[in-house]
């Protein structure tokens, strides 16, 4: 992605400033000290955090009855058109709503009181945050068009996107991309690892038809999240 330049020439992007963050510690911490944290900040809002997640599930609700409908009746044009819309739809509201939902976790991360109402938070700033998705799609398309591996290096680079624009809503969606793979240069590992250290979850959630990925998507997600403020600690000392 090519560089934004000021009237001069030279390079106007300067990395953004952060909100203080609640983790004293500047060193890195470890991925069994992520989840540990994420323990104890669940305790006590698990449920609401599971309901959370339904909500996902009922935003997705659109993608997954136009895969349904494109299986079903691949040949039938009201379908088709159907399918079309649903789709579409589901790609307008992912990233409004997945901006809102970073800033949900963010807030029980700092101790700030949660709403359900936050998740929709992100719609304040539907078209950053639709950009963003976009692009996001887009380059990591294109990466995987070259090889599978890439693709799946790049997500890692660009994972933290929708942490940055909540915390910086002044910030383009390009800049919030940047910003993504300048923060996890040299940590694209440590994260997958630590998404993979929740397999086993995983798979007992398999054994409850579904039902423990309610328990465990929170688990997951808000360790994530608290991987993004660990690493903006230690960044900005």
């Amino acid at each position: 992605m090519d560089q934004e330049t000021n009237g001069t020439g030279k390079n106007a992007y300067a990395p953004p400033v952060y909100p203080t963050s609640p983790i004293n510690s500047v060193s890195i911490m470890s991925n069994k000290e992520l989840r540990a944290r994420t323990r104890e900040q669940l305790h006590g809002v698990w449920k609401k955090m599971a309901f959370a997640f339904l909500v996902v599930f009922l935003v997705h609700i659109p993608f997954y009855a136009s895969i349904a409908l494109n299986q079903l009746h691949p040949d039938v044009t009201a379908f088709i058109i159907l399918h079309a819309v649903l789709y579409i739809t589901s790609i307008v509201i992912a990233g409004p709503f997945y901006l809102g939902f970073a800033g949900y976790f963010l807030k029980r991360i700092r101790g700030e009181d949660i709403f359900i109402k936050n998740i929709f938070d992100g719609f304040k700033q539907f078209w950053r945050g639709f950009v963003l998705m976009l692009l996001t799609s887009i380059f990591i398309l294109l990466w995987m068009l070259l090889l599978f591996v890439p693709g799946i290096i790049k997500s890692f680079s660009y994972s933290m996107v929708f942490f940055i624009l909540h915390d910086n809503p002044e910030m383009k969606p390009n800049q919030a991309l940047k910003e993504s793979c300048r923060m996890m240069k040299g940590y694209k590992w440590k994260l997958f690892c630590l998404e993979f250290s929740f397999i086993g979850w995983g798979l007992l959630g398999i054994l409850t038809l579904g039902v423990g990925y309610f328990w465990l998507c929170p688990y997951m997600y808000m360790s994530i999240a608290n991987f993004y403020e660990n690493l903006k600690a230690s960044r900005k000392n």
